[in-house]
This record gives C-alpha cells, sequence and structure tokens, in this order.
C-alpha cells in the first residue's frame, strides 16, 4: 500500500509539472503571438470607440489542453476600462465551446466596443492574458497593441441656433382723411352750404391739427373729381374738370400756408367723366326698384351710352336712380394723406428704460432688438412678458437670451411656457436645440422632426445629432452647402479630406474659439502638408491657447510628435 501510494504522489507531480510546464512554455513564448489592430490608431466615433484584433498563433505554440482567456483593455490617467467582451480560446483537447487553436497554428478575430471618456484620449490597449489547464492558471505579460484615441469627433459644435420671434413694430403708418364737395347737376361751382358740411368742415380742422403735430407729417393730397353717368359725354367730360379746377382750388387754399405742401407732387388731380364704378357701388349697397336688373346690365354692356339707354328704359327705376343714386356721383373727391411718425429706436430704448410700461406690445419687443447687452436683453424681455402675459413672443425671446447667456435649464422652462401657449414650429425648433445643448441627442432629434416645415436652424441642429451618431453622410445633407465648421467636420470624418479642406477655407468669418482653424491644421497633418498644419495650428493657438495641451497629445498629429517646429509650438 506504501508503495502504490508513493506511486500515485509521482504521477500526480508529474501532471502538475506537465502542467506547469504547458502553460509556462506558452508564456515564454508569447512573443511569438502576432497581432493586428483595426484601426491601428483608435477613434471614436458616436460616442463609442470600436476594436478589430486579429491574432495569429504559430505552429506548436497552443497546448492542446489549455485554454486562454484574452481581454483587451484601454488603460488611461485614473482607471482602465475593459471592452464589452472577452476572447476566450481553447487547446483541440479541452471539452469546450470556445474558439480551437490546434497544435499546427491558428487564428482569431475580435471585434468590440466601449463608451468613450474624454480620458481615453490618452491611453494605451492592452491585451490581458490568462491561460488555465487543468486546475493550474497562469497570467501572462500584457500586450500593448496601441497608444490613445483619436478623438476629432468630438470636437462636433452644439450650440443652440435658437430662433427669436420678431416685433411688428412699424414707426410710420400711413393715415388719410376723406371728404366729398357735391354738385349740383350740370354744375361745378362749390356752394356755400356745400363748404359747410360736417364732412369739409371736418377737414379742414384735421389739416390744421396735422400741420402742427410734430407726429404726424403731411404727404399729398388727391382731388378725385366725377360726373354722374347720366347725360351726354360731350357734357359730362368738360363738367368734370370744372369741377377738378373749382375743388383744386379749394383744396389748395385750405394748404395756402403750410410749408409740406410746397414740396413737388404734394397735389394730384384726376377727372372721371362719368363715375359707372361708384354708380356700381351705390347700386350694390342701395335697396331700390330692379337693383339686380341695372346690376346685370352693367354686367352684359361695356359702352356708357348703351348702359345709359338701358337703364333709362327702366322708368321707376330710373326715378330712383335719380332722386336716391346720381345725386351722390356729381362730386369731388378729397382725400389728405399723413404719416403717423411713431417713437424712433432711441425714444423707445429710451423711454423702455424709464417707464416701459407706456409702451404698446410692439415697441417693448422692439426694445430687446436694440440692445446688445444680454443681460439688459433679458429685462427688457422679462418686462414685456409681465405687461402681456399671453404673448407667446416675450416667453420664447426670453428663452433665447438664457441660452445665448448659457443658461440651458432657465431657458428650457421658458420655451415650456411659450408652448402652452402655441405649440409652433419656432418653440419646436428651439426645444430642441435646449435638449441638444443638455446632450439628450434623441429627444433633440424628435422636436426638430416634429416641426410641420423644416428651418436651415433644426436642419443644423438634425446634422449635429446625425454626427453624434456616426451617420455623417447623413450630417452633410442637412448642414447642405453653406460652409460651416460642423460640415467640413462631417466630411472629414466621412472621409472626405479635400471636400472638408475646401469647406474650411471658404468660411468667411473663422469662430475665436480657434475649433476652423484646429481642423484646418488636422486636414493638413492627414494629406502631410506640413505648413497649412502649422500655420493653421498656430492661428488655433492664437484664437484659444489651449489648443496647446490639446495638440500635444492628439494622435492627428503623431506623425509630427517628433518635427521641433511642431513642438515648439505646442510647448
Amino acid at each position: 500500500m506504501k508503495k502504490f501510494r508513493s506511486y500515485f504522489i509521482l504521477i500526480l507531480a508529474a501532471a502538475v509539472m506537465t502542467s506547469c510546464s504547458g502553460l509556462n512554455k506558452m508564456k515564454k513564448n508569447s512573443n511569438l503571438v502576432k497581432y493586428e489592430v483595426t484601426p491601428k490608431v483608435l477613434e471614436t466615433h458616436a460616442g463609442m470607440v470600436t476594436v478589430t484584433i486579429k491574432g495569429t498563433f504559430p505552429a506548436k505554440y497552443f497546448d492542446k489542453k489549455t485554454t486562454v482567456t484574452a481581454a483587451p483593455v484601454l488603460t488611461y490617467a485614473g482607471g482602465e476600462t475593459a471592452f464589452e467582451k472577452v476572447q476566450v480560446l481553447q487547446g483541440e483537447s479541452v471539452e469546450a465551446n470556445n474558439k480551437v487553436i490546434t497544435t499546427s497554428g491558428g487564428d482569431f478575430t475580435y471585434t468590440s466596443t466601449i463608451p468613450y471618456k474624454d480620458a481615453m484620449k490618452i491611453s494605451e490597449l492592452v491585451l490581458k492574458e490568462k491561460a488555465g489547464r487543468g486546475k493550474k492558471s497562469l497570467d501572462f505579460a500584457q500586450v500593448k497593441l496601441a497608444d490613445g484615441v483619436i478623438a476629432t469627433s468630438t470636437l462636433v459644435e452644439k450650440h443652440g441656433k435658437t430662433i427669436t420671434m420678431k416685433d411688428n413694430y412699424v414707426r410710420i403708418n400711413p393715415e388719410n382723411k376723406l371728404a366729398d364737395i357735391n354738385y349740383q347737376i350740370n354744375m361745378a361751382e362749390i356752394t356755400s352750404k356745400e363748404l359747410k358740411a360736417e364732412d369739409i368742415a371736418l377737414l379742414k380742422e384735421y389739416i390744421k391739427s396735422v400741420s402742427v403735430d410734430p407726429n404726424r407729417q403731411l404727404k399729398s393730397t388727391e382731388v378725385s373729381s366725377y360726373a354722374s353717368p347720366d347725360g351726354s359725354m360731350k357734357i359730362n367730360e368738360p363738367l368734370s374738370v370744372k369741377r377738378g379746377v373749382t375743388a383744386d382750388r379749394f383744396i389748395k387754399k385750405e394748404f395756402d400756408k403750410i410749408e409740406a405742401a410746397k414740396a413737388e407732387g404734394f397735389f394730384n388731380e384726376k377727372t372721371t367723366p362719368e363715375d359707372w364704378d361708384g354708380f356700381k357701388s351705390e347700386v350694390e349697397n342701395s335697396t331700390i326698384q330692379d337693383k339686380e336688373l341695372i346690376l346685370r346690365v352693367l354686367s352684359m354692356y361695356s359702352d356708357p351710352d348703351v348702359r345709359e339707354k338701358e337703364i333709362k328704359n327702366m322708368s321707376a327705376a330710373f326715378e330712383a336712380l335719380k332722386t336716391d343714386i346720381l345725386p351722390k356721383l356729381r362730386r369731388s373727391k378729397l382725400a389728405v394723406n399723413v404719416d403717423i411718425i411713431g417713437r424712433s429706436d432711441e425714444q423707445i430704448l429710451a423711454q423702455m428704460k424709464a417707464d416701459p410700461k407706456v409702451l404698446s406690445l410692439e415697441e417693448m419687443l422692439r426694445a430687446g432688438t436694440l440692445t446688445t447687452d444680454q443681460n439688459e436683453q433679458l429685462m427688457f424681455y422679462q418686462a414685456t412678458a409681465e405687461s402681456f402675459p399671453k404673448d407667446i413672443r416675450a416667453k420664447n425671446n426670453i428663452g433665447c437670451t438664457y441660452m445665448a447667456l448659457g443658461k440651458t435649464d432657465e431657458a428650457i422652462a421658458e420655451f415650456e411656457k411659450a408652448k402652452a401657449i402655441q405649440n409652433n414650429d419656432v418653440v419646436k425648433n428651439n426645444l430642441g436645440f435646449g435638449a441638444l445643448v443638455k446632450g439628450d441627442m434623441a429627444k433633440a432629434e424628435e422636436y426638430f422632426n416634429s416641426m410641420t416645415a423644416a428651418t436651415a436652424e433644426s436642419k443644423w441642429g438634425l446634422g449635429v445629432v446625425a454626427i453624434t451618431k456616426g451617420e455623417y453622410d447623413k450630417a452633410v445633407n442637412y448642414f447642405g452647402t453653406e460652409p460651416c465648421f460642423n460640415l467640413a467636420l462631417a466630411q472629414y470624418l466621412k472621409g472626405d479630406v479635400n471636400k472638408a479642406k475646401t469647406t474650411l477655407d471658404a468660411m468667411k468669418d473663422l469662430c475665436k474659439c480657434g475649433k476652423p482653424s484646429y481642423l484646418k491644421a488636422v486636414i493638413g497633418a492627414r494629406l502631410d502638408d506640413r505648413n497649412y498644419m502649422l500655420a493653421n495650428l498656430r492661428e488655433a493657438i492664437g484664437f484659444n491657447a489651449d489648443w496647446k495641451a490639446y495638440a500635444k497629445t492628439d494622435l492627428e498629429f503623431a506623425k509630427f510628435f517628433a518635427d521641433d517646429t511642431f513642438k515648439s509650438a505646442v510647448q
């Protein structure tokens, strides 16, 4: 029995030694395993980092009874993140369902993702391997596969393109005062009775008051003189002219001492021998006998003589016309045209600061456009909303001002108030940008797509959403052809580097944030255009010195890290 026990221990020891030696041999020769990483430099797209690893094992490397677990890990300052899955490999004698690597060699292809963090920009991709054989296990030395993550996609500009609702303020509004001078049949002189008529008296008073009113400006007068459409044209034509002369004389006398009346073209005269248009209007508004028949005659015949003959044949109707209609058409129509001058922009602004409650809604909304001080603008719109709580524009514009001030939560709250009044496209657009700036791309996309008609602003917002989702073709379509940073970024990310360069070069005003210049530098590096890269990198740093530290570790510039001029620029 003792001899048997010793024999058993010997066998067990041999098995353990065999197990250990197999694992140790694989560990010792692990440098013979070849790894290929795609992409060679990791990138983040749609907020994720994706890696594909192909591992190739030489013949006689992989032990038949060994299982190897390979776990890619991205390590960075302050931590590390393992990719979402591990790769398990086994020798041909292992009873399991993992990828088998035979003694004659083999390979595997692994793809996995992790969410991107800013710290990953400076990082290392390593492969951690653990081998097991029976009850024994052994950690292999980790293998470095790649350096860092290119994060160019995260440069997407996400500011709000809110829409301010406009005021309807019109400073100059036209006004006119009307009066009629009525004449006796076949007469052109103005009677004293007519000069005392109420409308004539009111016209005279109006002219006097306007002439001394600083907020009203006399523009012109119009005198239109007529004869009624009865009698011959031979009589009516000179008669209408004579009436025009007397009416013109009257109106000019009223303006005799008014300076504005001396302007060229102030007085305007027109004569109409037979006022058929006035006749038709008066008949339409009357209750006379055969009204419809008379109107039918007017529609059937255009010749004045035929019209007059047919109407006179209606004896009863014509008698009513002679009494009720025709006398009204023997007249001169007087019109005095005036411009009402409202507050100037300067006056509105001053009044808004002094006492806004005396201003109209449109004037208060106008005031919000007259200051470049956003805090002052906010106060103006808040005062407007207080005075006119049911007006959607004031609440919407408060939200827009909050967005400009970087107070997104406050802006969203105001947009929601505007929505409660009317859920229109402007409000949907603005709520979309509120969500976008907050980072809720799904909600932003929902708001933009709910609009009844897309705007340039909402399309831009959808382009931003598309970039964050890694949908670069869609983004390019949304941004259209107008040169802007995000369009260039989308073009670059989809691989159209030269198009991106053309877009950036076409931009007239570069953002003082330095992003367009920095992307130009990245493009210069990608095209191996050292001078273009350096010139634009210096420009970006000139706008914002923070680009120094960013570029220093940005693997977009990896090929220039040893370049003395590059190093000097980012120091």
